[in-house]
């Protein structure tokens, strides 16, 4: 799909002056140039044009409030005026793996006094000497190049730590509801632990009532037989006792 197709689909039915943001990486310019992009796009901040073939940015449309644009992997190899005239509030630029190899390719970049950022990495330019100190020197409004500022400090990444902080946002609640899930766990095994032991001990307790009354009962049971046992034993001396009587009457007579 080339870039003129790409931007209708892009775009959704939308009026373009509600673009903010429009990205058209590998979808290659027919003739070299910027295409389908028009002075309609007056509220678009963001512009991605990587690896679509272009040779030239002289038909870049005017957009008054894009702040980053990306044109790295083209053709580009100079004549930055167009950028400054068009996009005066640019603060961020990707050059990089572009044809740019001399310092003097990117003059033009002066005029853009917002200009924060620039990345010239994979371009001929980045072998020359002092390349870094050169291009600071001819560009003193530039704060970071290829990412890192004079000083070797890295660029922050503004877009990462906004991920972190969402990230963090999001982690302390549901860390804070895992925990009072843990301890509503806890409570309620505590209660449970409770419940159940003292059911057991209800049910120990009930046997263990239910075994005196069984040896109560038994024992009961022996002492009212031994009754029953020395009561026929004393019956049965009685009678041994009235047949002894009897027989010695009967000598007797």
């Amino acid at each position: 799909m080339d870039m003129k197709k790409r931007i209708i689909l892009e775009l959704r039915n939308r009026n373009p002056a509600e673009v903010a943001e429009m990205v058209v990486d590998n979808s290659p310019s027919v003739s070299g140039e910027v295409e389908g992009l028009s002075d309609k796009f007056i509220e678009l901040e963001v512009l991605s044009m990587i690896n679509v073939g272009l040779n030239s940015l002289a038909k870049l449309p005017s957009l008054p409030k894009l702040r980053k644009l990306e044109l790295c992997e083209n053709n580009l190899s100079g004549s930055f005026e167009t950028l400054s005239e068009k996009c005066p509030n640019l603060i961020y630029l990707n050059l990089s793996s572009n044809k740019i190899k001399e310092l003097s390719n990117l003059e033009a970049l002066q005029n853009l006094k917002s200009l924060q950022s620039l990345d010239l990495l994979n371009c001929e330019i980045t072998s020359l000497k002092d390349y870094r100190d050169s291009v600071f020197e001819l560009l003193p409004q530039v704060t970071y190049l290829d990412g890192f500022d004079q000083e070797e400090n890295e660029a922050p990444d503004s877009e990462a730590d906004e991920e972190d902080e969402d990230g963090e946002d999001g982690a302390g609640p549901t860390g804070d509801y895992d925990d009072e899930d843990d301890e509503d766990d806890d409570e309620d095994g505590s209660e449970g632990g409770e419940v159940g032991l003292s059911v057991r001990g209800k049910r120990a307790t009930h046997q263990e009532e239910e075994e005196d009354d069984d040896e109560e009962d038994y024992g009961e049971e022996e002492e009212e037989e031994d009754e029953r046992a020395d009561t026929q034993g004393q019956k049965r001396k009685r009678d041994v006792e009235d047949d002894s009587e009897d027989d010695e009457d009967d000598e007797d007579n």
